[in-house]
């Protein structure tokens, strides 16, 4: 800053006669500003009004008005016949605008590691994952259940929801598990949440603390990686081979961890089942940790081929198993309605926690689902869409022997709504998955589910979501842009 005899030079103070605020008003939030950033120092002299006036195109009694703002508000000092000078009393800070490390710590401080969702166009396309037959929903039977319900009394239909869930679907959930998933447990173990994510972050929260190791396949899913991260956990990535998630690694990589998030009935993305070896010894394992074991039983209700292992909840003699459940995939995702079953040990603290805090999910919602259960439509929806996807995936695999060959290995699958393709060599999956996007096909690469880096390269293809000529146009397609290589 310039110094002379009226006082420092201030070349960076302007007014804009433009501007609706008034000139005294604009000088003075100037001064402010640079006396609070420390750009004029405390016991500088300022220019005097005179001097002020002239320099700024303004009247004497303009820069009066500014000094006497400004020594209202312990700015500035003023001394007969001394002069102006800024206040000795002001402790200049960092600039108005706070920079990003100044900001205090907030709740979400670990939003930063949150990795980005898959994208869902909003309809189906061939190979998009996690998204059942639309076309083959019973829509007519679905909207006169749900007209049933909205007949009922209005007090048991307009009344707060339970926080835990709907009795009558805590119950209707415990028999279809029993009866599909070779699963048993009590209503009292079962808690109803806002989708399978929702279910996550409560687990999270009620069984975490900042800090906790937690075991995550990798490549694994997405969603349940946020839920752990939102609270602050520490992610471990356990690699995962043809029998599952690898427990001796994850037992090198961190012994003492707090839970392990796995998805046995079909690895996400891989699609392998975990093996019955694998399973026990991931029990065992947990055992010896006091650790928990999160399981997402995403498509558990969906194979094709024999009987499919049990799930880890029905091998737990430990309590150590949350299982837990989704209608999204079932049913359909905008239903927004997930479960989870908890050891009794836990039961009380689930309890507690969600009457504390959770507001429950809609009672139309449950109570329809509830019914569906209860009429043993769920059960016959299931039976329907087991066949329709095993023909969609039959029609997947027959269109990749013929079109794909020497492209992209498509792997075979006895489970789910996806199966993946691995290019016979090092490849760049990413540029492959933006030249499918190009022909309007929804592929992910696999890369985009690790957490570390992973030696296979390939690309995600759901079968669930389209007709099977539309599934063979689509492999048409694809064999046509891997082809051509990126645009």
């Amino acid at each position: 800053m310039t110094k002379y005899a009226g006082g420092v030079l201030i070349p960076g103070l302007a007014v804009d006669r433009s501007d609706a605020a008034s000139l005294s008003m604009q000088l003075a939030t100037r001064l402010r500003d640079m006396i609070l950033s420390g750009e004029l120092a405390p016991g500088t002299r300022l220019p005097a009004t005179r001097v002020l006036a002239r320099d700024h195109g303004v009247s004497r009694t303009t820069a009066v008005t500014v000094y006497e703002q400004l020594a209202s508000e312990g700015m500035v000092t003023s001394h007969v016949g001394a002069g102006t000078y800024v206040s000795q009393e002001v402790r200049p800070h960092a600039p108005a605008t706070p920079q990003p490390q100044s900001l205090p710590r907030v709740a979400g401080g670990h939003s930063a590691q949150f990795f980005p969702r898959l994208e869902h166009p909003r309809s189906p396309r061939p190979f998009v994952t996690g998204m059942p037959a639309f076309d083959a929903f019973p829509m007519a039977q679905w909207a006169r259940m749900q007209a049933k319900y909205w007949r009922s009394p209005r007090a048991s239909i307009m009344s707060y929801p339970e926080a835990a869930g709907l009795p009558a679907l805590r119950e209707a959930i415990c028999r279809h598990l029993r009866a599909n998933r070779g699963l048993t447990c009590a209503p009292g173990e079962v808690f109803v949440f806002a989708g399978a994510q929702d279910a996550f972050l409560q687990i999270a929260q009620i069984l975490l603390e900042p800090g906790d190791p937690v075991w995550i396949e990798n490549p694994g899913a997405i969603g349940a990686r946020n839920a752990f991260l939102a609270r602050g956990a520490r992610l471990v990535p356990v690699p995962v081979d043809a029998q599952g998630l690898d427990v001796a690694a994850g037992r090198a990589a961190e012994p003492q961890f707090r839970a392990a998030f796995t998805t046995p009935a079909h690895q996400h993305p891989l699609g392998m089942p975990m093996s019955r070896d694998r399973r026990f010894e991931l029990l065992e394992e947990a055992e010896r940790a006091g650790a928990w074991v999160i399981e997402d039983d995403y498509v558990g209700e969906f194979h094709y081929g024999r009987a499919p292992l049990p799930p880890l909840k029905a091998l737990d003699a430990g309590g150590r198993v949350i299982y837990v459940g989704t209608f999204s995939k079932a049913l359909f995702p905008a239903i927004r309605l997930g479960y989870a079953v908890v050891p009794p040990g836990l039961t009380e603290v689930f309890t507690r926690t969600l009457e504390a805090a959770a507001h429950g999910v809609s009672h139309s919602v449950q109570a329809v689902v509830a019914s569906f259960i209860e009429e043993g439509r769920f059960s016959a929806h299931i039976r329907r869409m087991r066949d329709l996807y095993r023909d969609r995936r039959d029609a997947l695999m027959e269109a990749a022997e013929r079109h794909l060959a020497g492209l992209l290995a498509v792997q075979p699958t006895e489970t789910g709504f996806h199966t993946v393709g691995l290019f016979p060599e090092r490849s760049c999956e990413k540029a492959a998955a933006e030249a499918a996007r190009a022909e309007a096909l929804a592929t992910t690469p696999l890369s985009r589910f690790a957490l570390a880096p992973i030696a296979r390269q390939g690309l995600t293809l759901g079968f669930s979501a389209v007709p099977r000529i539309e599934l063979q146009r689509g492999v048409e397609r694809l064999a046509r842009a891997l082809r051509a290589g990126p645009r």
